[in-house]
C-alpha cells in the first residue's frame, strides 16, 4: 500500500439503542458531563466483521464461538511447525504471517495471539475512533411484557416483565486511519481496504435486531482523505476536524438526518489539493 488514508464516518441511529452499556443494565453509552452520546470501537469493528463474514469468503478472527488456540494451531498444522509448546521465534513469526494471510480481521484490526499456541501479536494498519453524537440524547426506558415462561414452576405467571432502552434520535461521528507501513507488514492490500470501506457502507444493513430493527441505524457519510504519499501530507486533526457537521437553521432537537448539513468547505478542499490529497466521498 503506498497511500496513506484519514476519514471520517457518520452514522445515525433512530428508536433504537446503538451501543448498550452491559455495566449499566444495557442503556445506551453516555457522557455523563456533555450528555452525548457515545459507541465504541469495538461495536464498529463487529458490524464490519460480521459484514464481511457474511458477504464474502474471508475467514474471521474473533467471531462468535470461536476458541482462538484451535485457530493458532491450525497455522502451525498447515505450516508443520512442529509442537507449538516448543515453538521458537522464527515459528512464532511465521505462523504470524499465517494467521495475517489467512484471517482479514488480523491483518486489518490486529490481535494479541500470544496464548497457550503462541501466534504472536500483530498491530493492525486500520483504526476507529469511539463514535460521539453530534448533539445530546436522551436514553427512553420502556417496559416490555412476556406472555410464556422459562421454567414451568412459573407456568401460573400471567406474564413476566422486562426493559428495553433506545433514543429518539442521534448522529453519530467516528474517524478512521490506516496505516500504510503496518500494512505492509500485515499484507494489508488495496482491495482489503476497498472492503473495509464496503463494510462500512453497508454495516447496518445485516445486522437487524430487536434492540436495533430494520432501518433504524444507517451510515450516512464516509469522507475520505487519500494521501498521495506513505508519510502522509497533512496532520489527520487539520482535515478531519476541517468537515463541520451542523444543524439546520430552526432545527431545535433533531429527529432525522436531513435536520442536519454535512459540509466539506471550500478552504479545506483548496488545501487539500495543494498538499496532493485526494477527497473522496462514499456515501
Amino acid at each position: 500500500m503506498n497511500n496513506r488514508y484519514d476519514f471520517l464516518y457518520l452514522f445515525d441511529c433512530k428508536d433504537a439503542n446503538p451501543n448498550g452499556d452491559p455495566d449499566a443494565g444495557n442503556l445506551p453509552r453516555l457522557d455523563a458531563e456533555t450528555g452525548q452520546g457515545l459507541a465504541t470501537d469495538v461495536m464498529l469493528k463487529r458490524k464490519i466483521r460480521n459484514f464481511i463474514e457474511q458477504t464474502t469468503d474471508q475467514k474471521i478472527y474473533f467471531k462468535e464461538f470461536a476458541v482462538h488456540n484451535h485457530q493458532h494451531a491450525e497455522a502451525y498444522k498447515a505450516l508443520d511447525l512442529g509442537d507449538p509448546a516448543k515453538a521458537k521465534r522464527a515459528e512464532i513469526d511465521k505462523a504470524r504471517e499465517w494467521m495475517c494471510q489467512n484471517f482479514y480481521d488480523v491483518r486489518t484490526f490486529g490481535a494479541v495471539m500470544s496464548t497457550k499456541v503462541n501466534c504472536g501479536q500483530v498491530r493492525g494498519p486500520a483504526q476507529l475512533s469511539f463514535a460521539r453524537s453530534i448533539d445530546p440524547i436522551v436514553s427512553s426506558e420502556h417496559a416490555i411484557t412476556r406472555t410464556s415462561v422459562t421454567d414451568e414452576k412459573d407456568i401460573e405467571k400471567e406474564r413476566t416483565m422486562g426493559r428495553k432502552f433506545t433514543i429518539p434520535y442521534g448522529l453519530y461521528k467516528a474517524q478512521g486511519f490506516v496505516n500504510p507501513f503496518l500494512a505492509d507488514q500485515t499484507g494489508f492490500s488495496d482491495e482489503d481496504l476497498e472492503l473495509l470501506f464496503t463494510a462500512l457502507e453497508n454495516a447496518f444493513q445485516f445486522d437487524q435486531s430487536a434492540a436495533r430493527p430494520a432501518g433504524s441505524m444507517n451510515p450516512r457519510a464516509l469522507i475520505i482523505f487519500k494521501h498521495d504519499s506513505k508519510l502522509g501530507n497533512a496532520p489527520s486533526s487539520k482535515l478531519l476536524e476541517g468537515i463541520t457537521v451542523t444543524k439546520n437553521e430552526g432545527v431545535e432537537i433533531p429527529r432525522c438526518f436531513s435536520d442536519y448539513t454535512v459540509t466539506i468547505p471550500e478552504d479545506l478542499r483548496t488545501y487539500c489539493a495543494d498538499k496532493k490529497i485526494e477527497i473522496i466521498e462514499r456515501i
